[in-house]
């Protein structure tokens, strides 16, 4: 387990509310997705950056043809094309 121990708190409607400290150490920012998997009765969660930051910071090669693709699929979900 990396760092100390925190216990975070669990809302009326099961929400689990972290601390401004592990969000911005995980990069979990407002409107974010984050993963849940569950591995031996344990919850772990981990950030899901936005498409942008992945492209930006170089982790994925993407073909002109991909691009494309996910540009459109991004532009439906927006209503903003075709």
């Amino acid at each position: 387990m990396e760092g100390p121990e925190i216990v975070l708190k669990v809302g009326k409607k099961g929400e689990i509310y972290t601390t401004k400290k592990i969000r911005e150490k995980l990069g979990i920012k407002k409107g974010g997705l984050v993963r849940a998997i569950i591995d031996r009765g344990r919850l772990i969660l981990e950030p899901i950056p936005p498409l942008e930051e992945i492209i930006k910071n170089g982790i994925v090669e993407l073909t002109p043809e991909e691009a494309e693709k996910l540009s459109q699929e991004a532009q439906k979900k927006k209503g903003a094309y075709g």
